[in-house]
């Protein structure tokens, strides 16, 4: 480590502990010493496992139990959780993992450490979701259960026509519960970082004509959707089910929370020195203000109407990221909210 690189982790307001491939530390910054007690001298060249000894709230031992330089090859981070040292300091620990390349070995584990002061956002934060998983199951399930119940009490007394329209509810409202638990494991894997990439030739502007014909087959207008598709683009190796995903969590939010005409827009772009491709939703209503662009991908978000669980958008930057891509939101070039992802065009799978 240089002593640049020692004095820039020092201006980190968390602790940043770093170990190399061998499990010894190579990083340990100021707020890592503060909160830990460990001088940064007697930490570098030890053990990470010998520095931070963490033990979960059943005593257990937390290195045991994630074994991180031999544990899960798919796995990049450990979400934040409450630990503690030897001498009873609780900390929440988060860890992430740099690999060589996708399922490779480990080559530095980066380990961020804050005081037991945040238990309490992070509390506030699973009540919350908490909350808003049974606000939004009550009322599917509440019409499910109404009406099986009334037409295993009543069978007789419907007309076929009243039975299908039931039937048909009791359907939809299924399918509300189902895309709830979808979203709900999607959370968790992109926060414990195991959401796996299933690679292979997909065409973007295909996927987005085949999803703009089953919105279109379901009712909707034609004209609300527009397709544009700039230069010729590269050969893309994506997950087929993650790109359709994408696409409609964010057409949704621009039907829920925009107006005019939807228009997705894909084209050539480049991430670095490597070919990739770019695709824009834009939206014809309000916008998004700027000083809100950087809540717009944080669980719960919802914007100025209300509805929904408010985790599409944070799925979707889980999605983009697990490509190994990135998104942003701004302003349509005509008005109105623009959210773009970009993701490497990838190689075939071997």
């Amino acid at each position: 480590m240089t002593a640049a690189e020692s004095l820039m982790a020092d201006e980190i307001p968390d602790g940043l502990v770093v170990a190399d491939d061998s499990g010894r530390v190579i990083i340990f910054n100021q707020a890592a010493a503060r909160l830990t007690s460990v001088a940064a001298e007697e930490a570098v060249g030890k053990f990470v496992s010998d520095v931070l000894p963490f033990r979960d709230d059943d005593g257990r031992d937390w290195w045991v139990c994630v074994d991180p330089y031999h544990g899960l090859a798919t796995r990049t981070r450990h979400p934040e959780r409450s630990l503690f040292l030897t001498d009873g300091t609780e900390l929440l620990v988060s860890a992430g993992y740099v690999r060589d390349g996708r399922g490779g070995p480990v080559r530095r584990l980066v380990i961020t450490l804050r005081g037991a002061q945040q238990r309490a956002r992070l509390e506030r934060s699973r009540a919350e979701l908490v909350s808003t998983v049974a606000h939004e199951l009550r009322s599917p399930l509440t019409s499910v259960k109404g009406f099986t119940a009334t037409l295993l009490a009543k069978w007789p007394r419907f007309t076929d026509n009243q039975k299908l329209v039931m039937l048909e509810t009791v359907n939809a409202d299924a399918d509300r519960v189902t895309r709830l638990i979808t979203e709900l494991l999607d959370v968790s894997r992109i926060e414990s970082g195991r959401m796996e990439v299933h690679r292979e030739l997909v065409d973007v502007p295909e996927r987005v004509r085949r999803f703009i014909a089953g919105r279109v087959a379901a009712g909707e207008p034609e004209d609300r959707y527009r397709l544009e598709v700039i230069s010729d683009l590269p050969d893309t190796w994506l997950d087929a089910d993650k790109v359709d995903q994408i696409l409609a969590n964010l057409v949704e939010n621009a039907v829920r929370h925009g107006a005019g005409i939807v228009t997705v827009v894909v084209e050539r772009a480049r991430i670095g020195g490597d070919q990739a491709v770019a695709v824009s939703v834009r939206d014809q209503g309000e916008g998004i203000p700027p000083e809100m662009a950087h809540r717009v991908f944080r669980q719960f978000w919802r914007g100025k109407r209300r509805g929904g669980t408010g985790l599409g958008l944070y799925i979707v930057k889980g999605l983009v990221e697990a490509l190994g891509g990135d998104i942003a939101v701004g302003r349509a070039p005509g008005g109105g909210a623009e959210f773009r992802f970009t993701v490497p065009a990838g190689a075939p799978v071997a």
